[in-house]
């Protein structure tokens, strides 16, 4: 089983669409939400369709609403990876 953690999380939001100099991924960013991270719904977008590419798993576009936070992104892609989450 393939797993997807916090750290997969940032390197992918890096790769993917950057980081605002005055966020610090590095820091405790589980429950905060993507917005106030700087990242709007159109670079969520781009997340998760890098993640879609890394990994080979979809996130549908009705659940990227709901996932709001790395953590809850993070949590639903390790399910997803599990086969836990119906594609």
């Amino acid at each position: 089983m393939q797993d997807f953690t916090l750290d997969d999380l940032r390197r992918v939001m890096r790769a993917a669409v950057g980081v605002d100099d005055s966020v610090d991924l590095e820091s405790d960013i589980s429950g905060i939400e993507f917005t106030e991270l700087g990242y709007d719904s159109l670079a969520l977008l781009e997340i998760v369709g890098k993640i879609e590419k890394e990994y080979g798993t979809s996130v549908p576009e009705e659940a990227v609403q709901e996932l709001t936070t790395p953590a809850k992104l993070a949590e639903y892609v390790r399910r997803q990876l599990s086969g836990a989450v119906a594609s």
